[in-house]
């Protein structure tokens, strides 16, 4: 389990700052793939007509968990940059920590 404050203070790369900064951090969801990409074009074009499927279908999968990228915002400047975790399989943003022992 992973838990990872909301803002982080580190270094801003960007002409404006070049200094340590708040960052507001969130977690990189990769975008909708496009449809005109020129390997989906490719690809689209060589399933067409008869034949079944023309390319390999990976099945394979090792792997249990996920990279974790983390999207970084200047909060001056509004750059964007993104740094990689290590791989875990539970991930939080900014879950209040539970203290060990008793409860009362």
């Amino acid at each position: 389990m992973v838990n990872i404050p909301k803002e982080r203070r580190t270094f801003c790369a960007s002409k404006k700052c070049r200094k340590h900064q708040t960052m507001k951090v969130t977690q990189y969801k990769a975008g909708k793939a496009s449809n005109f990409a020129q390997g989906k074009r490719r690809y689209d074009s060589k399933q067409m007509g008869f034949g079944g499927q023309t390319k390999p279908v990976f099945h394979k999968k090792a792997k249990t968990t996920r990279k974790i990228v983390l999207r970084l915002e200047c909060k001056k400047c509004k750059t964007k940059k993104q740094l990689t975790i290590k791989r875990t399989k539970h991930f939080e943003l900014g879950a209040k920590k539970v203290e060990s022992g008793h409860q009362y």
